[in-house]
């Protein structure tokens, strides 16, 4: 696979990470998360979640809970290091944005989260500001 497959290829697995989120899809969630690679997972406010188990934990207290708010990718970049993947972008939320990394390692013929950071942004990323309103608190 070049370059640009491999991008592609990334950029389809984030992709799929944004559907899976807005959907509520624990199950398309799990599948997206490595399973021989150590996870972590920074949601906005809260510790660190370390490992598989609690990782997956904190996506099913967050897919289950029918008050979540909805999130949109904003501007995925994609850049390649070897075999990580990294995605940063800016997460839509109700009228506000976060900014948002994640990493995904080749794993099992495909690419597979490792890594998912967001955290509030002060001010709204320039062009984006008309479309999404005032920027709240709400956080996911």
């Amino acid at each position: 696979m070049d370059h640009g497959e491999r991008e592609q290829a990334v950029t389809a697995a984030n992709e799929a990470f944004y559907r899976a989120f807005a959907a509520r899809d624990l199950a398309a969630m799990d599948r997206l998360w490595a399973h021989a690679a150590e996870v972590a997972c920074i949601h906005p406010g809260w510790a660190p979640c370390e490992g598989r188990k609690a990782v997956m934990a904190s996506w099913a207290g967050i897919l289950g809970n029918p008050d979540s708010p909805k999130v949109r990718c904003l501007r995925p970049r994609v850049s390649l290091h070897g075999g990580l993947g990294l995605v940063v972008c800016y997460e839509g939320i109700e009228g506000s944005y976060l900014i948002a990394t994640n990493l995904f390692v080749e794993e099992g013929g495909g690419w597979k989260l490792v890594h998912h950071q967001a955290a509030p942004v002060s001010i709204a990323p320039a062009g984006l500001e008309a479309a999404a309103g005032p920027v709240s608190e709400r956080l996911h």
